[in-house]
């Protein structure tokens, strides 16, 4: 989506608030012993009564209203029956339509006392993504955002994911530009306009570089049972420092 008007603005700042504060009620609401579709229903409610919808149930037919995704799980976890647990790595992607606008955003965190494995590597792919956001300016290519994220992750001791990316959004859940990667294609010459809107993922690996299907069609899982943090941010592009719609 390319804005062109302070009413759009508006829209996209009204449904990246609705974003932000259901990921904030849902990491407050996590508890040990609840489960992952307990987790789902909290945000559901939240969001219904601020009168969004769930995205990737209205786009894709997604069997919950978020994504909830744990410990091995990368990224588009079911919520079902799964138990958290003290110590769990849990990240929580919230995608909302309002208006006729969209957002999209996701956190990870640590439930509890957890190790400082995953403490760290939360720490870490939250700092890269919010570096990254603020680097963003129009004319710059996209690739360079890839660069960015997998330089840093590198310097730290990750891996990054190769197979998930972000991607524009704003008037849809997924539109152009597809396929915003965290890591550099020196074939992609595509730049960054004022006025679009995007979504940025990092995707922080303690070990495995590729995402896996499983059987439920949906949950993305490591091969190895190593760790992924994620976290994303909605942004309009400017000349300036961008517009974080989901901070």
């Amino acid at each position: 989506m390319s804005i062109s008007s302070p009413v759009q603005i508006r829209s996209l700042q009204k449904v990246g608030l609705i974003v932000a504060s259901t990921i904030r009620a849902m990491r407050k609401a996590a508890r040990p012993g609840m489960t992952t579709a307990e987790l789902d229903e909290i945000g559901l409610a939240y969001f219904s009564q601020q009168g969004a919808r769930s995205a990737p149930q209205l786009t894709y037919g997604f069997p919950g209203s978020t994504c909830i995704s744990v410990n091995e799980e990368i990224a588009h976890g079911v919520p079902g029956s799964r138990v958290l647990q003290e110590g769990d790595l849990i990240n929580v992607d919230v995608s909302l339509e309002y208006d006729g606008y969209f957002a999209d955003s996701g956190a990870s965190f640590c439930l509890g006392q957890s190790t400082a494995e995953k403490q760290r590597l939360c720490e870490t792919s939250l700092n890269i993504l919010e570096k990254t956001v603020a680097s963003v300016r129009s004319g710059m290519h996209i690739r360079s955002i890839g660069k960015k994220i997998q330089t840093m992750a590198t310097e730290a001791g990750y891996n990054v994911i190769l197979n998930l990316a972000g991607h524009g959004t704003g008037s849809a859940l997924h539109e152009e530009p597809y396929d915003i990667l965290n890591y550099e294609d020196p074939r992609d010459n595509r730049t960054l306009e004022a006025g679009s809107v995007i979504a940025i993922e990092t995707f922080i690996s303690t070990g495995a570089q590729f995402a896996l299907e499983s059987d439920d069609g949906w949950t993305l899982t490591t091969h190895d049972g190593s760790y992924v943090a994620q976290f994303e941010h909605t942004l309009i592009v400017r000349n300036q420092e961008p517009l974080i719609l989901t901070a």
